[in-house]
């Protein structure tokens, strides 16, 4: 199966080069390209692809605007969006987060990493780079940066392995890793995740992760 990309960056050079890094891949094919946000929401919701990078720095609408607009809270049908970005401003991530991305990859994370990101997304796994995890996620639940469902009571408990779980989440782990990590098929792992987000009301893997920081779940356990 191919995954369809669309790439928002205002520059063309770091367009050019996510198009050779994506298309390089069998499985992945750059359907579209935008040079600002207004050009990249349009895009998008014409085309509907599989998975958007959004840089967060771009004319017209933001890439925090961009994200809101395809992947927002409100959106009936939301697309899957990465914020691709140098981290140059934390505000800029943490807003996009909020926002809905299901992700964030560094500009300078390497290849590698960007394909997998995309990979994740598609099958609605999601992926933060590692060496910012913590600091984003720590900051992510601070009382002026709290999500509306972070710090909410789960309206069932969680069980044991369910905490177990949240907790790989909120470290970045992903399905495949985790399912490793505690000897469980991956069906197993999805499974587990969406009993996670029914008992949380969240939506997605970066909400549960801040509900996992801002309530201490992470702190908990042993590291």
């Amino acid at each position: 199966m191919t995954i369809n990309v669309l790439l928002a960056d205002d520059q063309p050079m770091v367009r050019g080069g996510l198009r050779l890094i994506l298309e390089d891949q069998p499985d992945i094919d750059v359907v579209a390209e935008a040079s600002d946000g207004v050009e990249a929401v349009a895009l998008a919701e014409r085309l509907r692809p599989d998975v958007c990078l959004v840089d967060i720095r771009m004319p017209g609408l933001d890439g925090i605007a961009v994200t809101r607009t395809l992947a927002g809270p409100d959106v009936p049908d939301p697309l899957r969006v990465i914020v691709v970005t140098t981290f140059d401003d934390d505000e800029y991530v943490y807003g996009a987060l909020r926002g809905g991305a299901v992700g964030f990859v560094l500009k300078d994370a390497g290849p590698a990493l960007l394909v997998e990101a995309v990979r994740a997304a598609h099958a609605g796994d999601a992926l933060v780079s590692p060496s910012v995890t913590v600091r984003l996620l720590r900051h992510l639940t601070s009382p002026r940066a709290t999500p509306g469902n972070a710090g909410k009571a789960a309206v069932r408990p969680l069980s044991e392995r369910e905490t177990e779980v949240v907790r790989a989440i909120a470290r970045g782990r992903t399905n495949l890793e985790i399912a490793a990590d505690l000897f469980i098929s991956l069906s197993t792992v999805k499974g587990h995740v969406a009993a996670i987000q029914a008992k949380l009301g969240l939506r997605n893997r970066v909400e549960i992760a801040a509900w996992a920081w801002d309530n201490g779940v992470v702190a908990s356990a042993s590291s």
